[in-house]
C-alpha cells in the first residue's frame, strides 16, 4: 500500500488530536490513547473531513499492547512515514522534598520507560525515511515540577539522542516546542489559569507542522 502513515501516541485530546486532525487529509491516523470515547469523537471529525483513521485504545506503558500494535502496522502497511509522541503523565505539582513515591514511579514508567520501549518498537517500522517527533516542554525545572520536569527532561535527553544517532541513517528525529495551549494537562497545572492568552491547539499544530516540512 502507498498509502501515507502517522502514529500518534496520546491522541485522545490536546495537540495529540489536533494534530492528527491536520495530518488526516494526507494520512491514515492511527490513534492510541486511553479514552475511547475521546477516540470516537476524534475518528468522526477525521472522518468528516474525508480522512481515515485506526483507533488503538491502549496505554503505552502496556509492553504487550505496544508490541501488538506495531506488529499489526507492519502487518498492514509495512512501514510508518510519522510517528508523534505526544502522550506524557503530568504527575501533581508538589515540592521536591515531598515528592510522592508512587506519582515518581508513574512519571518514569510513561514519561522514561514508554519512551524508550516505543523508540525500540517503532525505529524498524519508520526505517531510514521516516519521521519522529517528540514535544519539549520549556516549564520543565521550574519550582514544584519535580516528577513531571526531571522525566520530561529525560523523556527528551532520549529523543535527542536518538536523533544524534540517526542524523545520517535515519530516521529523521524532529524535538518541537509547542506554545501554551489550553489542554487538560495545563489545567492540571494552572486550574483557573485565564486562557484567552493561550494558543489555539489547531493554530499550534498547523504551525509545528509547517516547521516539519521545512
Amino acid at each position: 500500500m502507498t498509502e501515507k502513515t502517522a502514529l500518534i501516541t496520546g491522541a485522545s485530546r490536546g495537540l495529540g488530536a489536533a494534530l492528527a486532525e491536520a495530518l488526516a487529509p494526507t494520512h491514515h491516523i492511527i490513534a492510541v490513547g486511553r479514552t475511547v470515547g475521546a477516540l470516537e469523537e476524534l475518528d468522526d471529525r477525521i472522518k468528516a473531513r474525508g480522512g481515515s483513521a485506526t483507533l488503538a485504545p491502549m496505554n503505552v506503558n502496556d509492553t504487550g499492547a505496544m508490541q501488538t500494535l506495531c506488529r499489526g502496522i507492519h502487518d498492514r502497511w509495512g512501514h510508518l512515514d510519522m510517528w508523534l509522541h505526544t502522550a506524557i503523565h503530568a504527575a501533581p505539582l508538589t515540592p521536591s522534598h515531598h515528592i510522592d513515591t508512587k506519582d515518581l514511579e508513574k512519571s518514569v514508567a510513561g514519561n522514561i520507560t514508554a519512551t524508550a520501549t516505543l523508540i525500540n518498537y517503532i525505529s524498524p517500522l519508520l526505517g531510514e525515511a521516516g519521521q519522529a517527533v517528540f514535544f519539549d516542554d520549556p516549564i520543565v525545572g521550574q519550582k514544584f515540577y519535580g516528577s513531571y520536569g526531571a522525566t520530561k527532561a529525560a523523556q527528551i535527553a532520549l529523543a535527542r539522542s536518538w536523533q544524534a544517532e540517526t542524523v545520517r541513517i535515519g530516521p529523521r528525529v524532529d524535538i518541537l516546542t509547542p506554545q501554551p495551549m489550553p489542554t487538560a494537562t495545563r489545567a492540571r497545572f494552572f486550574p483557573g489559569e485565564n486562557r484567552e492568552g493561550l494558543h489555539d491547539i489547531h493554530t499550534e499544530a498547523a504551525r509545528l507542522l509547517a516547521i516539519l516540512q521545512k
